[in-house]
């Protein structure tokens, strides 16, 4: 295979390299979100404290990968993905198309919703974007009612993510293992195709 057929069925640098990092910063911050009940509820007034500075990181980290995501979205546009194997059958292929528009829509949703909770908060905390500057809140009228329901959709949104997430995993081992195909190598080009 010429290098030209190797990185025609590879993604570009910029793509592989978002999509490690927008990985990273989503699974740290989903496991991050699970101490925050636990740091705020502590009878520990140092622990609560810490809890006001995990949940800065967490709002940090949220509105990174958001930022993160639409830049990953108009390289998508400018690069085009490679084309999918060709023994891949109708459904799958659907169900590649699906888990990735879910993921994406999931990346943009997750931290809106946790955007808007925040604006909608009755406590009226600023975010604080790794304490270098005030992250603006969304223009919503601040009630406990709307911070709920916020919060609600965020959980189940994030819980939602981590699922699909355990599913993309298993896909691209059962590329890599099962069929024996390029798909796990075009994201870790250290891996050659089949490898294992």
């Amino acid at each position: 295979m010429s290098q030209t057929d190797v990185q025609r069925s590879s993604y570009s640098r910029i793509a592989i390299t978002l999509h490690w990092l927008i990985a990273l910063l989503l699974i740290g911050n989903f496991l991050g979100g699970l101490l925050l009940d636990d740091l705020f509820n502590s009878p520990d007034a140092g622990t609560r404290r810490l809890g006001f500075t995990v949940v800065q990181l967490h709002k940090s980290i949220g509105l990174t990968v958001l930022t993160l995501t639409l830049l990953r979205l108009a390289v998508r546009l400018v690069s085009p993905p490679p084309p999918l194997p060709a023994h891949m059958t109708r459904i799958e292929r659907l169900l590649s198309r699906v888990t990735h528009g879910t993921f994406y829509a999931l990346m943009i949703l997750i931290p809106l919703s946790g955007w808007a909770m925040v604006s909608a908060s009755p406590l009226g905390f600023p975010t604080m974007w790794f304490g270098l500057f005030e992250w603006p809140h969304l223009p919503i009228t601040p009630g406990k009612q709307g911070a709920d329901a916020a919060s609600e959709a965020h959980e189940i949104l994030a819980f939602s993510a981590a699922a699909l997430v355990v599913l993309h995993v298993a896909a691209a081992l059962k590329h890599h293992f099962w069929d024996r195909d390029d798909v796990l190598a075009r994201m870790l080009p250290l891996i050659r195709k089949g490898q294992g």
